[in-house]
């Protein structure tokens, strides 16, 4: 991709960025970088309850993937979702004080790390079982295909739910149906701990495409460019009523699985050379090529300011009601009755 020329692809259906557009991306990345170093502080200092799934490294595939979606489009994420509610316009005090357990959290508060969400914004609130939007997302498809809306659903999920039955189902049925749907794996190599060529004797998720007659894809999931531009070309296609896409975008969490994870079963010098490839450090080097080392350092600074300021915010919000864990139900059992 040749950025800088604000130009339109119409054949892919990929707008090219300029040096502002990649200003930004660089900002969101660099944001949810941030935001996740200081929840994990704010979890070891006891003020954030419940657990922490990381995505540290991962930044570039949920900020390329949402910078091509629109409001209306729609995504389902995992139990690692930080990045993917980010990128896709939850608020970030919102998300901070969901965090927190408080009542203005994007979720009320009852959702926490591993639930975060927004309708509002075209995110529904993570499923923490692995591979439980692979088959929900199918739900979102179908209701855009049926409705006849240019709506498009993306599915996050990772290398260990491609192993997962709701994987093979989802992807099936959005094939057969031909529904507007984009399966984004984020293989970051291990399921929890464990290698995912130890459980898999195929290499590359995305060659698991042609088995249900969908384009299968490989990206660098460590640059935030390709990564959007790939999935500029799937939500293109699912948008003009060509169906589904598997994007497996290569990647890797600098972090370990969840909060007490010592990461023993890889090897530091692997970490290394992957660290190497940090996408934000990547795309950084590239806009001090063209913009001044001064206003990168004022991103830097804003993105801690909007940080300190979610923090306060979620601080100081109020923890949800007793009475609060009876709304946004399905029914209410009193007794042995059922209200709806």
């Amino acid at each position: 991709m040749t950025s800088g020329t604000g130009v339109e692809n119409t054949e892919r259906g990929v707008s090219e960025v300029d040096t502002a557009h990649e200003l930004d991306l660089y900002r969101q990345m660099l944001l949810i970088r941030r935001f996740e170093e200081r929840v994990y502080l704010l979890y070891l200092q006891g003020e954030i309850p419940g657990t922490l799934h990381q995505s540290q490294g991962q930044e570039a595939v949920a900020v390329g993937v949402c910078d091509v979606l629109q409001r209306t489009d729609w995504i389902t994420s995992t139990h690692r979702p930080h990045g993917h509610a980010l990128a896709k316009g939850v608020d970030l005090r919102a998300a901070m004080a969901e965090l927190f357990g408080k009542a203005t959290g994007c979720c009320g508060g009852k959702g926490g790390s591993m639930h975060l969400g927004d309708p509002s914004v075209g995110m529904l609130p993570a499923i923490a079982i692995v591979g439980g939007g692979n088959t929900v997302v199918t739900g979102l498809g179908l209701a855009f295909k049926l409705m006849r809306t240019d709506q498009v659903a993306v599915c996050f999920f990772g290398d260990g739910a491609s192993n997962e039955g709701a994987f093979h189902e989802g992807l099936n049925f959005a094939a057969v149906q031909h529904l507007p749907i984009v399966f984004a794996c984020e293989n970051n190599l291990y399921g929890a701990s464990t290698p995912f060529h130890e459980t898999s004797l195929v290499p590359d998720v995305a060659t698991r495409a042609a088995a249900y007659g969908v384009r299968g894809e490989i990206v660098d999931g460590m640059d935030v460019l390709a990564a959007r531009e790939a999935a500029g070309r799937a939500v293109a296609e699912a948008r003009a009523g060509d169906g589904p896409s598997l994007l497996e975008f290569k990647t890797y969490r600098f972090a370990g699985h969840s909060r007490g994870d010592v990461r023993g079963y890889r090897s530091r010098d692997e970490e290394a050379d992957w660290k190497e490839r940090d996408p934000i450090v990547r795309l950084r080097e590239r806009l001090a090529l063209t913009l001044d080392e001064g206003i990168l350092d004022e991103t830097d600074t804003q993105v801690e300011a909007a940080l300190d300021e979610a923090v306060e915010f979620a601080r100081q919000s109020p923890l949800p009601r007793p009475e609060d864990a009876l709304t946004g139900a399905y029914a209410t059992v009193i007794g042995r009755e059922a209200t709806p």
